[in-house]
């Protein structure tokens, strides 16, 4: 197993992204969040965009799962769709690159299968982790040679559980099947969720929005307050 992959057992993940209609959009800032998010303990960061892993690379020595989220016409798949978003990553010199391993067909009408071919053949040791939103296609990435998988998509594909909690059943079952890591991450907002998703054998758990997106944070207190006032 690479010596990034390690690193990371049983430990937190701190996502630091930020899109560019957030207030925080800034390599820079991403970059001082992520050097926070070490400081407080987290054994790795998740980010978007060669901009920010380059800057967050300068100021952590912490593995990074890095991603490209670019849209394009002809298919739902956000999370880095196609080789020109794998070679941005490679560049970076991204310790682990995630990507859509949902069963959509991604641009360009190429199937998963391709995809992952089409990176192995051009980059053949580099670290692969599968964003994947239930249960079968956590096994169908394992058997592509993903080397981890990440619950990250679960309720953000119409076909699987739309949970307001992260979806501890699908890390359970993951864990108990594979061999290779499974990471807990989506919608984990309070550290009992955090806790419990290693209960339920997560190898590593990746927490974003509830640490480093303080705009969505005050919404939901916003929301709170509101609703209790009716």
């Amino acid at each position: 197993m690479p010596g990034a992959i390690n690193a990371l057992k049983g430990g937190l993940i701190v996502s630091c992204q930020a899109l560019e209609n957030e207030p925080l959009h800034s390599s820079m800032i991403m970059g001082r969040m992520a050097y926070a998010a070490v400081l407080g303990g987290a054994k790795g960061i998740r980010a978007n965009s060669f901009e920010d892993i380059v800057e967050i690379k300068k100021v952590v020595g912490v593995p990074v799962f890095g991603i490209v989220k670019r849209g394009y016409k002809d298919s739902d798949i956000y999370i880095t769709p196609t080789m020109r978003e794998i070679d941005e990553l490679v560049a970076a010199k991204t310790d682990i690159i995630s990507l859509d391993a949902t069963n959509r067909i991604r641009p360009g009408n190429k199937t998963l299968e391709a995809f992952v071919s089409e990176i192995r053949a051009k980059y053949r040791n580099i670290t692969l982790m599968a964003d994947i939103s239930i249960y079968e296609e956590g096994i169908h990435a394992y058997d592509m040679g993903f080397d981890m998988v990440s619950t990250t998509l679960s309720g953000y594909t119409p076909y699987s559980p739309q949970f307001e909690t992260p979806d501890f059943k699908l890390i359970e079952r993951l864990s108990k099947r594979l061999p290779i890591p499974v990471v807990a991450e989506g919608r984990i907002w309070v550290r009992e969720e955090a806790v419990k998703a290693f209960d339920s054998g997560a190898y590593a758990v990746v927490v974003g929005t509830a640490i480093t997106r303080p705009m969505e944070i005050t919404r939901r207190f916003v929301k709170a307050i509101e609703s209790a006032e009716k």
